[in-house]
């Protein structure tokens, strides 16, 4: 009556319904791409101002 397939073959039927992923795409998810891109956009910008403080005072 209340019987649930164990949680690996449910994990199994649900990815065995997904289409395969396309060549070349690493994200399906759009905001997690944004999120990613971001981040690596503020890391870069971070260290281009700290390189340029650096600079300023002691070069």
């Amino acid at each position: 009556m209340f019987y649930k397939k164990p949680i690996e073959e449910r994990i199994a039927d649900r990815m065995a319904k997904r289409k395969p992923l396309e060549e070349g795409k690493h994200f399906e998810h759009g905001p997690a791409k944004f999120v990613f891109i971001s981040l690596i956009t503020a890391v870069v910008l971070m260290h281009f101002v700290g390189l340029a403080v650096v600079m300023h005072f002691y070069g």
